[in-house]
């Protein structure tokens, strides 16, 4: 092991590292555009592509804007290849404040903020950043641990492998835009890259993802290589009920009553969480409840929209959809059976039987198009388009649906079930023909631990979704089809095509605390010393050497 090599990719990591940060890329805005012109155009002027000016390129992405991949490859022996993934857009600068103009700029901001909080008294999170600041051993920067210091050390790596002499194998790196909103960016990678594999006889054995984790101790947690990233939904409940002017509440049915059951049944509730792998999902979380109107009146809301985020370890999109529908079932037969109660009781009469109707999205363009035609269709598909560019989904759907039950003459009390945004599938190096790799790996992570004096784990699931979720992933037919039709936007339906490469994948990344807040901030010693060579000798051990 040449310490050269290691002290020399360590300075590559953090200069890199600082340098991607400076260039700003905030998701969805023009800099996130030109990111990839700067990185391309920097690894250009390096001394093995401008040898070999054909091994690298740019893919374009899907959707609006329009934003590109970088795609580099390092050939050595053979046609395995190991791919190394990253991606480069980041949050918004916003929480910043008045030190916005230096989010980008990580030395100078580490020791502004340094000043904000010596200046003033501190919560808990803000005293854990002052801490971790005065120690030397960590920088601040909107991205640079989310995650251009993951790319910085992906590019180490690469550069390090191309000054071997005829290394086994070869090293793909990618670098990816849109990560943060709907990964298109990884989505369109992932259909070229059958055709990147065909033009360059490539056989793509395995992946790394260079992603960030979180930990909030001694970094313990954060020192880790994922075996997978965790599953996620979006299930949406459209209420309808049937409005009342407030002075005669039982002439109606109260969306939010509905709408506060569903709620009840489905939040936080532990059973709904997975265990799988040794670990346990969160529950699912209610993500937005707004009634739809723009004004005030005295009328109980006609319709009530609620969405959630739904993480899984083991749950198909068949058994969240059938799970789901069947809590929402439930939870409308207890609000109307509780508001007929109500009625009888402040009538003095008998209780009445009040009955409701639960639809999934894909039935009620069945009953759409039974009472409009292709005409009522064409007209969902049209707003579909015109609000394909926003950075909302949930706004998208939300829209969607509400136009689709009118067109459907669905009168209350009803609910409509479906998906809401992207579906990340859950993905695990034990569902992937990996072999041995994870024994491989554990010697990998004992000697890298061993040199650099210190711990680093397997870690079963990466519980924030990411762009692994389509890395190496090719998804099943009929869970795509059951996607598809019951999301009610095409622009965060994931339509796969045909011929896709499945490869096993892991992600091992920087660890750092905050992500996405003004405190984010990365663990230097380790990102920038311990992670290039961890990646660097897990993608070895992938392609043999």
């Amino acid at each position: 092991m040449s310490e050269t090599a290691l002290r020399t990719a360590a300075a590559r990591t953090r200069e890199l590292s600082l340098l991607m940060t400076r260039w700003p890329s905030v998701t969805g805005s023009p800099d996130e555009a030109a990111f990839s012109e700067r990185l391309a155009a920097h690894l250009a002027a390096t001394p093995y592509f401008q040898r070999h000016p054909d091994q690298l390129l740019t893919v374009d992405s899907h959707g609006e804007p329009l934003t590109r991949n970088v795609v580099a490859l390092v050939r050595g022996k053979g046609r395995r290849t190991v791919v190394l993934a990253g991606h480069f857009d980041t949050v918004s600068i916003a929480n910043y404040g008045t030190l916005a103009p230096l989010a980008c700029d990580p030395e100078p901001l580490t020791q502004a903020l340094l000043a904000e909080l010596r200046s003033r008294p501190l919560n808990g999170a803000e005293a854990k950043a002052l801490e971790d600041f005065e120690s030397g051993d960590f920088i601040a920067g909107r991205g640079l641990l989310d995650m251009k210091s993951g790319l910085a050390a992906g590019i180490a790596v690469l550069e390090r492998f191309a000054g071997r002499d005829a290394p086994e194998g070869n090293l793909l790196f990618v670098a990816t835009p849109d990560e943060e909103n709907r990964s298109r960016g990884m989505r369109s990678l992932r259909d070229a890259l059958p055709e990147i594999a065909r033009r360059f006889d490539l056989d793509i054995v395995g992946g790394i993802n260079l992603d960030a984790s979180s930990c909030e101790r001694n970094g313990e947690e954060g020192r880790a290589v994922y075996l997978g990233s965790i599953g996620k939904f979006a299930p949406f409940a459209f209420v309808i009920g049937r409005p009342t002017h407030a002075g005669y509440p039982f002439n109606g049915t109260s969306a939010h009553r509905i709408s506060a059951e569903i709620v009840r049944a489905m939040d936080t509730v532990p059973e709904l969480s997975d265990e799988a792998f040794g670990e346990r999902s969160p529950p699912p979380v209610c993500l937005e409840a707004r009634d739809i109107r723009d004004g005030y009146d005295v009328t109980t809301p006609d319709r009530v929209w609620l969405s959630f985020n739904w993480l899984t370890h083991r749950r198909s999109a068949s058994d969240i959809i059938g799970e789901f529908r069947a809590i929402v079932s439930g939870a409308l037969q207890a609000a109307l059976e509780t508001q007929d109660a109500h009625a009888a009781r402040y009538r003095g009469a008998a209780a009445a039987s009040t009955d409701g109707l639960v639809l999934t999205y894909a039935e009620l363009l069945e009953r759409v198009e039974a009472r409009g035609g292709a005409a009522a269709l064409a007209r969902l598909d049209a707003l579909d388009r015109s609000l394909s560019g926003g950075t909302d989904p949930l706004k998208v759907s939300r829209e969607i649906v509400s136009a689709a039950a009118t067109e459907a003459g669905i009168e209350g009390p009803a609910v409509i079930v479906g998906f809401g945004s992207l579906h990340y599938p859950l993905v695990h190096l034990e569902h992937s023909d990996a072999g041995n790799m994870q024994a491989k790996l554990q010697r990998v992570m004992e000697d890298a631990a061993g040199r650099h004096g210190t711990s680093i784990k397997f870690k079963q699931i990466f519980a924030g979704i990411s762009d692994m979720s389509f890395f190496g992933h090719r998804p099943e037919a009929r869970e795509a089809g059951l996607l598809a039709a019951n999301t009610p936007s095409a622009a965060v339906t994931d339509n796969a095509p045909e011929g896709l490469l499945a490869f096993p994948t892991v992600n091992i990344g920087p660890w750092g605390r905050d992500y996405h807040q003004k405190w984010e901030r990365v663990h230097a010693p380790y990102t920038f010393e311990v992670l290039p060579d961890l990646v660097f000798e897990a993608a070895r051990a992938w392609l043999g050497e």
